[in-house]
């Protein structure tokens, strides 16, 4: 979708790129954070943020090792909310352990995290080098959105957590299969969906397109990690009843969609070995 592109999963492999294993004892508070809400999470606690190159974010939650940082004007439930979609999403039967360790183990190579923001203004000036990171709006967290029945405002934290996950996870774990570059298995099937191999935008793509994502600042691999998340979103069922707000972008909004219109991508994103989730998170996270 749409939104501030400025310090998006993409534009981090620009100016970015170069644990709590969901246990509390790991969370141990820093002096001078008797002002932090750890919150009343069963599974993660808030704590103080001090990271070098982030300190636009004064808390933080460590999910699995990642962390997901949060600018003081977010909301502590907006924080913990994330905290639980990413676990549900690398921990996705919820039994404590990750589903994919290779993934997990990719993205804290890549030193991935997460960062909620308020205004403009919370954005980082100064980038840390070295790490690989993904916004998401304070205000564009709904956590009900699922527990409604994935009506009305669409909860961003399915999108942007899944970014995250895929550029600095699977992405990485799996290069010749899910890498953002030409010739993968991901970017091929994405060169179908689009109707052919574009590097900028075509006006208009070609009508068999069912993937016609047009923001003129994503690249050839923000492309590639947009198309990865319609794919899985839809087959998760996130899109079930969003069509007319997506067709425009995407128009596989269903499992079944998916899976007769564009096959490649639908075995890719169940074939067992990778270890993708089978249910969309909700917030919940219950191990």
């Amino acid at each position: 979708m749409k939104k501030i592109k400025s310090f998006s999963v993409i534009m981090f492999m620009v100016f970015f790129a170069s644990c709590m294993s969901c246990s509390n004892k790991n969370n141990k508070i820093v002096p001078g954070s008797a002002a932090i809400n750890q919150g009343n999470d069963p599974n993660f606690k808030i704590v103080v943020n001090s990271d070098v190159g982030l300190t636009n974010f004064n808390r933080k939650v460590v999910v699995f090792g990642i962390d997901i940082y949060a600018a003081p004007k977010v909301e502590d439930v907006k924080l913990l909310h994330a905290a639980n979609i990413m676990a549900q999403y690398l921990d996705n039967n919820e039994d404590g352990i990750v589903d994919n360790q290779l993934v997990v183990d990719k993205m804290k190579e890549n030193k991935a995290f997460l960062f909620l923001w308020k205004t403009e203004n919370d954005m980082p000036s100064n980038p840390p080098s070295g790490r690989l990171g993904q916004d998401l709006g304070n205000d564009e967290t709904i956590p009900n959105f699922v527990s409604r029945g994935k009506i009305g405002v669409f909860d961003a934290s399915l999108e942007e957590i899944w970014h995250i996950i895929t550029h600095a996870g699977y992405s990485k774990a799996y290069p010749n299969i899910f890498g953002e570059n030409a010739g993968t298995s991901l970017t091929n099937a994405m060169d179908v969906a689009r109707g052919g191999n574009f590097t900028t935008i075509p006006n208009p793509y070609p009508a068999k397109a069912w993937y016609t994502y047009d923001d003129t600042t994503c690249t050839y691999d923000c492309q590639a990690t947009e198309y990865f998340y319609w794919a899985m979103s839809s087959i998760l069922g996130a899109q079930s009843n969003r069509l007319s707000e997506i067709t425009e972008e995407w128009k596989l909004n269903t499992k079944a969609k998916v899976q007769t219109t564009d096959a490649t991508i639908y075995s890719l994103l169940t074939d067992a070995q990778y270890k993708f989730p089978t249910v969309l998170p909700d917030g919940t996270y219950k191990r």
